[in-house]
């Protein structure tokens, strides 16, 4: 009997977030108890869910030199909380505004509740969102741009739009940019970046639509 373990593709990661968010939703952690720290919540979440998928599927481990958690099918994975459904990820260009992130996304939102009886708490998965990385450009900027190259825009305006928004570009950067733009016009993106030390991606909009727009996919 072969103890192979099956590769883990995109399909196989969305079915089995669907399941383990559902099995997840039940569960009471007493270490999680009283903890409000949202970014050491995401992390038990992720490396359960890591530990999980490890268990069935043969797939490459993320670590900080790759920048995403399942570098072999180009995902990274997010885990925000309800009340304000947002992460950060690292900065690399102005151009992660126009044409997306680069890789593909698979977003849990989840609400924690404290059980004051039992001690315990467990983390009320509301949603679970795959985002294609043709998707994952900033909003606001990708349809200012598609409405300006509608009316014709060229370099010279789409410089003044990026300027006016300020993108983390120089004047030789944007001009570039501009160009590529106009050969290659960006796809409509559904994230919200803001630009910090790292991008801020912010989810409502991907909740809002998932399963409405090609490229969000409404897992659960």
């Amino acid at each position: 009997m072969s103890n192979i373990k099956p590769v883990l593709t995109r399909q196989n990661l969305c079915d089995e977030a669907k399941l383990f968010a559902s099995i997840e939703s039940s569960v009471y952690e007493s270490q999680l108890f009283g903890v409000s720290d949202g970014k050491a919540i995401g992390t038990y979440f992720e490396q359960k869910f890591r530990t999980y998928l490890s268990a069935q599927y043969e797939f490459e481990q993320g670590n900080s030199a790759k920048g995403i958690d399942f570098p072999s099918i180009n995902v990274d994975m997010k885990v925000t909380r309800i009340t304000q459904p947002q992460s950060s990820c690292p900065f690399k260009s102005a151009r992660q505004k126009v044409y997306g992130l680069g890789y593909s996304l698979l977003v849990f939102v989840y609400d924690k509740i404290d059980d004051q009886v039992s001690q315990a708490a467990r983390l009320q998965v509301l949603h679970t969102v795959f985002v294609e990385a043709s998707r994952t450009a900033d909003y606001q900027t990708t349809s200012g741009m598609l409405k300006l190259l509608e009316n014709g825009a060229n370099a010279d305006d789409l410089v003044a739009f990026m300027l006016e928004r300020f993108l983390p570009v120089d004047e030789v950067q944007a001009f570039q940019l501009a160009e590529e733009i106009l050969v290659n016009p960006p796809k409509l993106g559904y994230l919200t970046i803001s630009p910090a030390l790292q991008w801020r991606l912010q989810y409502s909009r991907i909740i809002q639509y998932a399963g409405a727009v090609e490229g969000i996919e409404k897992v659960l």
